[in-house]
């Protein structure tokens, strides 16, 4: 297992920059778990399976989540918790972290 830590810097950014560094290009990202100062996340609309609704967060949120590394590029889906006792679940394109941290835990393939 090897772990990527996340600091005062944009997660998916990051996580791909320490991929390329490692030299893996395929990973399965078996945890995810942090908090970010903001977040982008998308889902699907109801009616349209290949659309993609994006939404952007500018509110911290506690953070996990699970994906993949594929040919150098992370994939993540993610489930932010935020103000209210909620939870916002998707497909995660960006997270800025800097207050606190973020740590991908992977295993290559």
């Amino acid at each position: 297992m090897i772990v990527f830590e996340v600091l005062n810097e944009e997660l998916m950014e990051s996580v791909n920059r320490q991929a390329a560094e490692a030299g893996i290009e395929n990973a399965a990202i078996v945890s995810l778990i942090g908090a970010v100062d903001s977040f982008t996340i998308s889902t699907m609309p109801k009616g349209d399976a290949l659309a993609d609704t994006i939404t952007t967060y500018k509110q911290p949120a506690e953070m996990t989540g699970t994906g993949e590394i594929k040919n150098g590029f992370a994939h993540i889906h993610a489930v932010m918790g935020i103000e209210g006792d909620q939870g916002v679940t998707g497909h995660l394109h960006e997270a800025h972290v800097g207050t606190h941290f973020a740590r991908v835990y992977l295993l290559p393939v």
